[in-house]
């Protein structure tokens, strides 16, 4: 991260997946709490550049390899507050920290929650080390999981560390393991689900499965742990790594995650105990360590509503 005075540079490379999008949309899935309405007076300020060259409109185009640069005014970046507050830590050296992310905490600062994130926590634990790549927004955080997802997540505490993590996470070679409830007996074993997942043309908050022009190749593996009377309780191991993933794939074969608000098609099918979110939790993580370059795994424990569940449908 750069710091100017007016405003922060964010910096980025279009991937191969990326190729070939407008930029607006480029815009869109990179930072995707912006909204259209913000990037469209992004690009209309002059404010995004196409290696170097100031994108025009919104149509441009966008190649693999390509620098994107984007800079976002000074006024709109409020102070993050450190917050004293635990965090359950699986993991920590001089240059990353492995968490397991509770239910109900979002990740990053954004409009709503500026104050009670996983970010102002980290920088109350860490005070200055965090890696600055991804903005004064998102120190630390080279990959997110959603708000009422519980497990797993990696922080960098320094820049290497965050190039060197941002890179494997580009090549998909991080294990990301999830267990999961969801609606309905799955009858095969295993199988993998692979479909385009882009934004939902009609509600920006979700994703949904598309085609080749308007989504990017998503790749999720599943396999059975349990069947029970109307649900199945199943680990999705990610093969990509797009928003929503495992909740719109699930969704797409008609089996969607227990308690999901967004993509809940829940079969008519009652929870049977109070949720909050979906059933989704991050269990495995594995990477290469970007100093000594040994492979590292952490298994994040299920939380404790997804034990009762588990109870219930057993008994």
């Amino acid at each position: 991260m750069t710091q100017f005075e007016t405003g922060e540079l964010y910096e980025d490379i279009v991937d191969e997946e990326s190729d070939d999008l407008r930029i607006d949309k480029w815009i869109a899935d990179t930072f995707p709490d912006f909204s259209r309405n913000y990037i469209q007076k992004l690009i209309g300020d002059g404010q995004v550049c196409v290696d170097g060259t100031t994108a025009s409109k919104n149509s441009v185009k966008v190649k693999a390899g390509q620098r994107i640069t984007m800079r976002i005014p000074a006024g709109i970046i409020p102070d993050i507050v450190p917050w004293d507050h635990p965090l359950d830590i699986l993991y920590e050296d001089d240059d990353v920290i492995v968490v397991n992310k509770p239910k109900g905490m979002v990740v990053h600062p954004a409009a709503g929650h500026m104050d009670d994130t996983l970010v102002n926590a980290l920088l109350y634990h860490c005070k200055d080390s965090l890696s600055g790549i991804n903005g004064m927004m998102r120190p630390g955080i080279v990959h997110r999981i959603d708000r009422d997802t519980t497990g797993s997540l990696i922080v960098c505490k320094n820049d290497h560390a965050h190039q060197i993590i941002a890179g494997q996470l580009k090549l998909h070679s991080i294990r990301r393991e999830y267990r999961a409830i969801v609606c309905g007996v799955i009858a095969e074993d295993e199988l993998t689900v692979s479909e385009y997942i882009g934004r939902d043309p009609r509600d920006r908050k979700r994703m949904a499965v598309t085609d080749l022009a308007h989504g990017k190749r998503a790749v999720t593996h599943i396999r059975v742990l349990d069947r029970f009377e109307h649900f199945t309780e199943v680990a999705c191991t990610l093969e990509t790594g797009r928003t929503h993933q495992i909740r719109v794939h699930m969704d797409h074969i008609h089996h969607p995650v227990l308690g999901d608000p967004l993509y809940g098609h829940d079969l008519g099918l009652k929870a049977p105990m109070k949720l909050e979110g979906q059933c989704l939790h991050a269990h495995i993580i594995g990477f290469e360590h970007p100093s000594t370059h040994e492979y590292m795994e952490f298994t994040a424990p299920v939380p404790e509503y997804y034990i009762r569940l588990l109870d219930i449908l057993k008994s």
